[in-house]
């Protein structure tokens, strides 16, 4: 497996371990306080339609000229990334409010001990708040899928990269039935976006018709280079807070 391909999927794996997080408290919020039938009820139609935008997103990439495709890949994966990585940056430099799992999760279970019950043994309110979660948290992880698999004619390998982290999250969730608070969800993100980031750079930049010097190990620099200026700006910014007086 090539450098690319290690990337592709260390990327994948961390931006769909992410998203998995979020969504996993919402469902088991859901799930402990009202109806598990109804939320994996829910979990399996947002899979169901997430599969089916990797299909035919990834069958519409594919019928593109190669460098049409890294174009449109470059500038997808620069808009998810610097995305990312903002949000990341304002964290990490104090700006922006770390999201706190537990917190988040006794919410839900506030929200859903408040909403009306209905007669019966479905709940459509455990079905539309696992669906509705799983399909927004899941919908970025499946473009970024498709757009990694679709650069490197490989969907499969991004998609199973998603797959693993999936599982993973979902298993260790089930085990401690609760949100994994402890999780460092603003480094992971940070990784993600600067990541996600280069990619764009690489692809976009070969998509216009550049060659980069030593092909795909010029990727390692770009990291490299985007990582040096996220961590820059997050210094600069941390310093400009005012230090609260006493």
């Amino acid at each position: 497996m090539s450098a690319a391909e290690l990337g592709l999927a260390a990327s994948v794996f961390l931006a769909s371990a992410v998203e998995c997080v979020e969504a996993l408290t919402i469902v088991l919020a859901v799930g402990v306080s009202r109806s598990w039938s109804s939320a994996l009820a829910g979990v399996a139609g947002a899979l169901a339609l997430l599969a089916a935008v990797v299909i035919g997103f990834g069958a519409g990439l594919g019928s593109l000229p190669i460098d049409t495709v890294r174009l449109v890949v470059g500038v997808l994966l620069l808009v998810f990334g610097l995305q990312w990585l903002r949000k990341a940056v304002l964290r990490e430099a104090g700006l922006k409010a770390m999201r706190d799992e537990s917190s988040a999760y006794e919410a839900e279970l506030a929200a859903a001990a408040e909403a009306a019950r209905q007669a019966g043994g479905w709940d459509l309110y455990s079905f539309a708040v696992a669906f509705k979660g799983v399909l927004i948290e899941g919908l970025e992880v499946a473009l970024i899928v498709v757009t990694l698999g679709a650069s490197r004619h490989d969907i499969g390998l991004a998609a199973a990269a998603a797959g693993v982290a999936a599982v993973s999250v979902v298993l260790v969730g089930v085990a401690v039935r609760h949100p994994l608070s402890r999780v460092p969800e603003n480094t992971m993100k940070f990784a993600v976006g600067v990541m996600l980031s280069s990619f764009g750079v690489f692809w976009g930049a070969e998509g216009l018709g550049v060659d980069w010097p030593g092909g795909e190990a010029m990727l390692v620099a770009i990291v490299l280079v985007v990582l040096a200026c996220s961590l820059t700006i997050v210094r600069r910014l941390r310093a400009s807070v005012p230090v609260p007086q006493s």
